[in-house]
């Protein structure tokens, strides 16, 4: 049942956060009734917000998924293209307005762009998640869980070496493995430690000094440690830091960063694990340093998985939203696509196919650029669900194509240049070699491919006709111009049609790379057919890290490559379609727990930076009605 929209009222509002106060949200637990979900199979957050158990997957087992359906991007301008406007669109589209099932997945946004540049991450205008503020603001903790999981096991990490260069072998065992009440025993996690080793025995006064040395020490090779702290902040002064200094670490001091939350292979973790047991299990492979003899270490090595997935044991559940137009969302995982794999959560895909039914569809975003998102949703998650998208919908704008064809430069923040708001036909043919590129990467993994114009009130009829015209030609199933941002859903309709129509041609999906391949190869592939450059080039630091996971027995993993998300190449003020550029891979990194090999282009940084004018100068809470203002 949607919620019934009074648009006359709505046109005075124009904000977004306006817009979605202006509409009252129905209950929670009504929402979740008339989607199927039992009332043990929620737990309520006030009255807008539910988590849902996983334990609906098993009672749903038998039930047919629905159609599955990737909303990506041509190469974005630093404002963002719209996808999760179109994706809130389409799912408005298809239940509100054609009374057919359909459940949109995103990503929870994090406070880093919230309170940065890019604002919030809830749609906007007509087509958005709501309440919008509580999408943007804490939601139900998970990035907070994430926050504290990651945290816990780096102190670990520095705790247990500083342990280890200050106690005798003898100290540690006697510490580690404690006499309680006159008994002495191993935990669960030591056991297992001493499983590994090869020990068998499960006595602790049994154990000869050899066996308790190799116990109780880890080795870990401060140099090579690779795990980071991280809070949901962008705070460019903790891009390299020293930690160690006080005089209770005993001159234990070391070089260290901080990372924006959501780049913590945690959330990666999130996104891509398909059960509780999974998830543990991943939490415990994460693979944060060598040893002195080059061997990794992992979270499970130092006992910490236990607690990680004491921690996460609410986070792993996905949140239950709604629609301006009362239709539902799931919120689930919030990793970036450039600096990870940019996809929402695997396990809320999952739920939300078997609620839709045989003839439902799943709309679920990807971040940034088809050649960025849209990639690691088929090479990494796709591999990670089993699931098999049935169309992609691919963003495209009029100013982003200007931009691509040569356009001013758009920077946030600042006013558009003329070319922008003005009828420039020849920049818009120019640029649309960028979404010709984008549809040819989409043909790479067989599916079809619906183009959406997110239409601006500054876009003339001409120049929606010339991109739609050129997208068809270049190979996309449809394209069509869409006005959900002022319209709702009403304003998608279109689009809706051209993506059921979509769902039902014949799909061929196939991965682009096989797991089998190098790792150097596999990066190779990815850089050519992708992003088209002529070949790639790496550090010597980097193909020496390329050869310690290969001997390590990780080189049959998938690749993310951490990429800016402003060009098809490394750099960034090369709009279009660039060709002839090597690729330069500075370093490589293992998130061995997601299941991925992580290589970063030229110079990634994994903790963006606030600008001059952030967006918090228009963040403010009203005292009286206790209302935020400003958030967009």
């Amino acid at each position: 049942q949607e919620l019934e929209i009074s648009w006359p009222l709505f046109v005075f509002f124009s904000s977004d956060i306006e817009i979605s106060r202006a509409q009252s949200p129905k209950a929670v637990d009504v929402l979740a009734k008339e989607i199927g979900l039992l009332t043990d199979e929620i737990e309520i957050y006030g009255q807008t917000k539910a988590k849902v158990r996983l334990s609906l997957l098993e009672r749903l087992k038998d039930q047919p998924d629905g159609k599955y359906v990737l909303v990506a991007g041509i190469t974005p301008t630093p404002l963002g293209e719209g996808k999760s406007t179109v994706t809130v669109g389409l799912v408005q589209a298809l239940t509100a307005h054609l009374n057919i099932n359909s459940f949109a997945c995103l990503r929870q946004p994090s406070q880093g762009p919230t309170f940065g540049v890019k604002g919030g991450a809830a749609g906007g205008g007509y087509a958005q998640v709501i309440p919008m503020e509580e999408f943007n603001l804490h939601l139900t903790g998970d990035i907070h869980a994430i926050t504290a999981a990651n945290n816990l096991l780096a102190a670990a990490i520095d705790a247990r070496i500083l342990h280890e260069n200050t106690q005798s072998d003898k100290s540690l065992y006697n510490r580690l493995v404690p006499v309680v009440n006159g008994m002495r025993g191993f935990s669960p996690i030591q056991l297992a430690r001493l499983r590994r080793l090869g020990i068998s025995k499960t006595d602790p006064e049994t154990l000869t000094e050899e066996e308790i040395s190799r116990f109780v020490r880890l080795d870990i090779d401060p140099s090579t440690i690779t795990w980071q702290r991280v809070v949901d902040t962008n705070d460019r002064f903790l891009r390299k830091i020293t930690v160690g200094q006080a005089n209770t670490e005993k001159g234990f001091v070391r070089q260290a960063q901080f990372d924006i939350a959501v780049a913590s292979e945690i959330m990666a973790i999130l996104a891509l694990t398909t059960s509780l047991q999974d998830m543990k299990e991943r939490l415990g492979k994460m693979v944060v340093a060598n040893d002195q003899k080059g061997e990794p270490v992992t979270a499970e090595d130092l006992g910490v998985t236990g607690a990680l997935a004491v921690l996460m044991k609410d986070a792993i559940k996905p949140t239950l939203m709604q629609t301006l137009e009362g239709t539902p969302v799931f919120v689930h995982a919030g990793p970036f696509a450039n600096i990870a794999h940019g996809n929402s959560s695997v396990l809320a895909d999952k739920i939300a196919l078997k609620l839709v039914g045989e003839n439902g569809f799943v709309v679920t975003e990807a971040g940034f650029g088809a050649d960025i998102g849209m990639e690691k949703f088929f090479n990494i998650k796709c591999r990670a669900s089993g699931l098999v998208p049935s169309v992609v919908v691919l963003v495209a704008t009029v100013r982003a194509l200007k931009m691509h064809g040569g356009g001013p430069n758009v920077t946030a923040g600042a006013p558009l240049k003329k070319e922008y708001t003005e009828e420039n036909l020849q920049l818009v043919a120019d640029g649309c070699c960028n979404l010709q590129k984008q549809i040819q990467i989409t043909q790479l993994f067989g599916v079809p491919v619906v183009v959406a114009l997110n239409v601006f009130k500054t876009d003339s009829p001409a120049e929606v006709d010339l991109v739609c015209k050129i997208a068809k030609e270049s190979g996309a199933f449809d394209a069509v111009p869409c006005n959900h941002w002022s319209a709702g859903g009403r304003g998608a309709i279109k689009l809706a049609q051209a993506v059921e129509k979509a769902a039902n041609q014949k799909n061929s999906f196939k991965y682009l790379y096989s797991l089998e391949l190098p790792i150097v190869e596999k990066i190779r592939i990815i850089a050519q057919k992708v992003y088209g450059a002529q070949d790639i080039e790496l550090s010597p630091v980097a193909q020496s890290q390329v050869d310690r996971y290969t001997r390590q027995g990780f080189g049959n993993l998938p690749i993310c490559m951490a990429k800016t998300h402003l060009s098809l190449s490394h750099q960034p003020e090369r709009k279009g379609v660039p060709t002839g550029f090597i690729l330069p891979i500075s370093e490589v990194r293992a998130s061995i727990g997601a299941g991925f090999i992580y290589p970063l282009v030229g110079t990634m940084s994994t903790m963006p930076g606030l600008p001059t004018r952030p967006c918090f100068y228009d963040i403010d809470l009203d005292p009286i009605t206790e209302q935020v203002k400003g958030l967009f």
